[in-house]
């Protein structure tokens, strides 16, 4: 059988979005078993809550919710176990160095398959206050009316 190609989006974080300012991003690389594959080519999985942190050297993926695949067996994963994320040392360092800063953390932004191979977009983000959330979405409205506007304006040229 031919190997995959292309991208093919699993979960995507939308309140990561709304809930961080998106710094720098990343892709890595994931460490699974058999049936967390299966579960996600299956397009089950959640990262609403994942964060990923950085301990001994190495980056870990947590509270990623990947369901037990449906018709494991005994040997089923566990849903919310931590994962490891494969990254090269010199994009670990800089990682550490953009988390120095207080108020920082890596947020997964989107989870999908690359080629056959699980990925994870990674982020460095920094919280927003609920001020800065207010004016998102305050520009967000103002740039869908616009848009709004400019389509009716078009629509009654014609």
């Amino acid at each position: 059988m031919p190997r995959e190609k292309g991208e093919k989006m699993i979960a995507r974080n939308k309140k990561a979005l709304h809930d961080y300012s998106i710094g720098d991003k990343i892709e890595a690389g994931l460490v699974l078993v058999g049936t967390e594959v299966k579960s996600l080519r299956d397009g089950r999985a959640s990262l609403v809550d994942a964060f990923a942190t950085i301990d001994d050297g190495e980056v870990w993926l947590r509270n990623a919710n990947i369901p037990e695949y449906s018709h494991g067996t005994w040997r089923n994963h566990t849903a919310l176990r931590k994962r490891k994320l494969l990254l090269h040392k010199t994009e670990i360092s800089r990682l550490e160095r953009a988390l120095g800063d207080s108020g920082r953390t890596l947020v997964p932004l989107a989870l999908y398959f690359r080629d056959g191979n699980a990925k994870v977009e990674l982020a460095v983000g920094t919280g927003k206050k609920e001020w800065d959330k207010r004016q998102t979405i305050r520009e967000r409205d103002m740039r869908r009316e616009a848009e709004r506007d400019l389509a009716d304006r078009s629509r009654r040229r014609r």
